[in-house]
């Protein structure tokens, strides 16, 4: 039985170390990539059945599993060129599993979470997505068929990522899950954070839907948070007007959620270690934006943990989990009860 393979990869949030965390919260990681000779074709495929090409393979303990990409954690000193890094570049696996630590393990205490190592895109802006529709998404999608067909075992299943991988997330859904659509109809939900997901997107593949409330399933979960006086361009929404939902309430309306309906958030503390803290952030739907505004962060204080990252003042991307963490484990935990009680009805 495969389970999580290194004493390292211990995801007690209690551990996580500031200075480590913080490279990974902004989508960095402190070495570099290999470039690839075609970053929209794959020359060599991933061998998918090699556990070293997995971060995470646990115990099946649970009746449902999560399907987890991480965001962007490689880095170039000049990200004008679009680069891809090898799959086993070491800069890049660490910073994958501190994500893991700050993300995933919303998921771990009702479904098993399983995520793959993938070839990923620097952080460059040039063609970006469709760079990561490339060899991303093709690394994704053969570590996704893997698990389909080696450890998932027909349970029901989540798919869950963030900024790069929540771009790939998309390409899954628009691309496997509807040539698959036995496979599409096992889906929970789709937590497609921290990218946009829009009309035209889903106008495109009429097979997707997305959330309206906390208990509705097979449907996709979407939210980009920014500070309320933000005005300038957020880079990781690509210009698109993103259909929104309220993590707090799961509700689509504009109605602010207060910091004391929200069930916790992940933050350091003043010596960079990562805990829950209680209702930190508030919740509100912006229509018109397309974005989730949060009112009640410390916008100085973020700027500050986050001011490696290179996003604007008032761009809360690195803490689209942290900041929802334990409303994200409540309602994941909800609507995979929800999907196994109808299947057994």
């Amino acid at each position: 039985m495969f389970i999580k393979k290194t004493a390292n990869m211990k995801r007690d949030i209690r551990t996580l170390i500031y200075p480590v965390i913080l490279l990974v919260a902004i989508g960095i990681s402190i070495g570099g990539c290999k470039k690839s000779d075609n970053l929209y074709t794959v020359s060599t495929s991933v061998d998918y059945s090699q556990a070293t090409h997995w971060l995470s393979l646990p115990a099946t303990i649970y009746k449902t599993d999560v399907f987890y990409l991480y965001p962007t954690t490689s880095w170039t000193k000049d990200n004008s060129v679009p680069m891809i890094c090898a799959i086993d570049d070491s800069l890049m696996m660490a910073g994958a599993v501190q994500a893991f630590n700050r993300q995933a393990t919303a998921f771990d205490t009702s479904a098993n979470v399983f995520s793959p190592y993938y070839r990923q895109n620097n952080s460059s802006p040039v063609n970006r997505l469709n760079v990561i529709a490339g060899i991303p998404t093709s690394d994704a999608t053969a570590a996704f068929d893997y698990y389909i067909r080696h450890f998932n075992q027909g349970r029901p299943f989540i798919l869950a990522g963030h900024s790069q991988g929540a771009n790939i997330v998309c390409n899954l859904l628009s691309g496997y899950l509807k040539a698959n659509p036995k496979v599409y109809a096992r889906m929970i939900a789709a937590y497609v954070i921290g990218g946009p997901v829009s009309k035209a997107f889903l106008q495109s593949n009429p097979h997707l839907k997305f959330a309206t409330g906390p208990d509705d399933t097979g449907v996709i979960i979407s939210y980009n948070t920014e500070a309320a006086d933000f005005t300038g361009v957020n880079p990781v929404i690509y210009g698109e007007v993103g259909l929104v939902i309220n993590p707090i309430t799961w509700t689509r309306d504009e109605t602010l959620a207060e910091t004391t309906q929200g069930l916790g958030s992940l933050f350091p503390d003043n010596n960079g270690v990562w805990g829950k803290i209680p209702q930190y952030a508030d919740a509100r739907v912006d229509t018109t934006k397309g974005v989730l505004v949060c009112t009640s962060a410390d916008e100085a204080k973020i700027a500050i943990i986050d001011s490696l990252s290179g996003f604007p003042k008032g761009v809360y991307h690195s803490f689209d989990y942290p900041f929802y963490y334990y409303n994200i484990r409540q309602n994941a935990a909800n609507r995979a009860s929800i999907f196994l009680n109808k299947k057994t009805l």
